[in-house]
């Protein structure tokens, strides 16, 4: 649920319950004023028959009519207290029963007390608190009705540039050198969340451009080294005979020096995809790429008894032949390095994308194993395998994922 819509739930609940509140208030208030009015023409009632008696020493004629009774019934000695209250009487006319409001009163007669009834209609007063309460009704919801539209009106204006901002922030690449630009505003909040949003952009693009022109260079700078180490080591195996544990250290120096190898140019490649130098395409052919990889593997698989099974289809891409090889490669080899002996491998290729299925024990989190020199503790690559991969994918478009059922994990590349 985000912000607007939240907000347009509490503010139409608290709208709705004070405006209940508020016409259950002004119903039993109307209700209250317009019976007082009734209670007044009842003791008028009672005054005009008070007067009657004491001018003519008889009780009235009993009336009746439509909207008014008014009957008199011998008491005897006892004292009637003066009382209103809400009853019924039957209509004189339709003989129904009828909602009224009656005064019951006593008067004194030649030594007798007498009860008065005093009943008056409430239908009309009934009738207009039902139109006032249904006008009122009527007002609540045009009111809730024009509340919402101007919310929703109202609010979309303020928080515009919020959206704005927002867009900026999930298009946001370093890798694509997109920039954030100014969302000017009059509204204090979003014109602080704008200054601090590009401030921290630059300041990402900063760091991120630093980091990466010190792997570059860093790169660059082992690569003599690096060379000068395995001519020195040629040199010197081709001095004289070793002993056995000299061979042994000699083939440690060896393996180490290829890792570092694999490991700089692996940087080197990395960097320069980020900085987009690899411009070079050319029409493809995956499967001839497929079946190269195969071939290059195929003594590690038949090493440890895997099963293979190949299902390759045509595809062309335009891309950068090398690119495509190393992730190929990539693909292969550590399907088949984290392979088991008797596990199985299988490739398969159509015009969608390129899946690579293997049996394997490890159960691992994808998105950390994407991440720069994250591997496992018994694994022997440099942790960069997958890293470029899902950074060649990126940079054609390509969608990278991994899937895992039981003891088959499957890594597929959707075109």
């Amino acid at each position: 649920m985000n912000l607007f819509e939240k907000y347009n739930r509490i503010n139409v609940g608290v709208t709705i319950v004070i405006m209940l509140v508020t016409g259950i208030v002004y119903y039993y208030t109307i209700s209250h004023i317009l019976t007082g009015q009734i209670d007044k023409d009842l003791v008028l009632e009672e005054n005009e028959v008070f007067s009657y008696v004491s001018k003519n020493h008889r009780l009235p004629d009993v009336y009746e009519s439509n909207h008014q009774q008014i009957v008199f019934t011998p008491s005897g000695q006892k004292k009637i207290k003066r009382r209103f209250l809400d009853t019924t009487y039957h209509d004189s006319d339709e003989k129904d029963l009828e909602a009224g409001r009656a005064l019951i009163s006593s008067v004194k007669l030649a030594g007798h007390n007498y009860s008065i009834l005093v009943i008056q209609s409430k239908v009309e007063t009934e009738d207009l608190i039902q139109i006032i309460f249904l006008i009122t009704i009527g007002v609540i919801v045009s009111l809730l009705a024009i509340l919402l539209l101007l919310n929703r009106v109202i609010l979309k204006s303020i928080w515009k540039p919020f959206y704005k901002i927002l867009l900026q922030l999930k298009e946001f690449s370093l890798a694509n050198h997109a920039n954030i630009h100014s969302t000017p505003s009059n509204i204090e909040e979003f014109a602080e969340l704008d200054q601090a949003v590009i401030s921290m952009a630059d300041r990402v693009k900063s760091d991120y451009d630093n980091l990466k022109a010190f792997t570059e260079n860093a790169s660059h700078e082992l690569m003599t080294p690096i060379s000068v180490i395995n001519s020195k080591l040629d040199t010197l195996v081709q001095t004289d005979e070793f002993t056995d544990k000299q061979s042994n250290l000699l083939n440690d120096i060896y393996c180490t020096v290829t890792r570092l190898t694999r490991l700089n140019k692996s940087m080197l490649l990395l960097a320069k995809i980020e900085n987009g130098l690899i411009q070079d395409s050319q029409l493809i052919d995956v499967k001839e790429i497929l079946e190269h990889g195969i071939y290059q593997h195929e003594e590690m698989i038949q090493q440890l008894d895997i099963t293979l099974n190949i299902s390759l289809g045509n595809k062309q891409l335009n891309a950068n032949r090398s690119l495509m090889e190393i992730l190929v490669n990539n693909l292969l080899s550590n399907a088949i390095r984290h392979n088991y002996t008797g596990g199985s491998l299988s490739v398969v290729l159509d015009t969608a994308k390129l899946t690579v299925s293997n049996t394997g024990k490890n159960v691992f989190n994808f998105d950390q194993v994407l991440k720069r020199f994250h591997k496992s503790d018994e694994s022997e690559g440099i942790g960069l395998g997958l890293t470029l991969c899902k950074q060649i994918c990126d940079n054609y478009g390509f969608t990278l994922s991994h899937k895992q059922h039981s003891k088959t994990h499957a890594f597929s590349v959707v075109f």
